[in-house]
């Protein structure tokens, strides 16, 4: 639900416990410099689809995002491709790619994204004999997707916009000015203010 989705994204983006209702001066400062996530740092987020899905808070943040559209396998494949190319050993290299083709390329796909033809077909060859590359045209496409239209959303949507406006005093439900269905509200309230 969109709540279960609210409150593990903010959890995801504290990192640390030290961001609760009752969080003391002493605690707050204990908090080292990685673990807070600044205005600054959000910021960046909105120069590029690149600096966002880098930041692991950002990315956390833009598939949630992604999810409440119904669009979370853009993202997922974006990510898995990733993990792809980090693989070292030779042999994990095709099952590996036959879980990421079948997952998200092949007609039968369980979280099918959005390829043309041409790229699909190419992508099919290319798992003929897999190498770290044989996703790259996919992923780049998939990553043109989300920069121009997903991100663009993301950007002017509450996920975004609760974390990059400034702090607001207090952090208990009752000083939440913003109430959405897809926001984060005060779990975005109190990222602000740890920062």
């Amino acid at each position: 639900s969109a709540k279960d989705m609210k409150h593990r994204l903010g959890f995801l983006l504290q990192k640390s416990d030290s961001c609760d209702y009752g969080s003391s001066h002493s605690k707050k400062e204990k908090i080292s410099a990685s673990q807070r996530l600044s205005q600054e740092e959000v910021r960046k987020w909105a120069d590029s689809l690149e600096n966002l899905i880098h930041h692991e808070r950002g990315l956390a943040a833009f598939r949630a995002f992604l999810k409440s559209e119904y669009s979370e396998e853009n993202i997922e494949f974006w990510v898995s491709c990733e993990d792809y190319k980090k693989t070292k050993s030779p042999a994990k290299l095709s099952p590996k790619a036959r879980k990421i083709y079948d997952e998200f390329i092949s007609v039968q796909a369980t979280k099918e994204v959005n390829l043309d033809s041409c790229t699909r077909e190419k992508t099919s060859h290319n798992m003929q004999e897999p190498t770290l590359t044989c996703f790259d045209e996919a992923q780049r496409k998939i990553f043109t997707l989300m920069e121009k239209d997903s991100y663009r959303r993301f950007l002017k949507s509450p996920y975004y916009l609760d974390l990059v406006c400034p702090p607001r005093a207090g952090c208990g439900p009752e000083n939440c000015k913003r109430n959405h269905t897809h926001t984060l509200d005060c779990n975005s309230n109190i990222i602000s203010q740890c920062a």
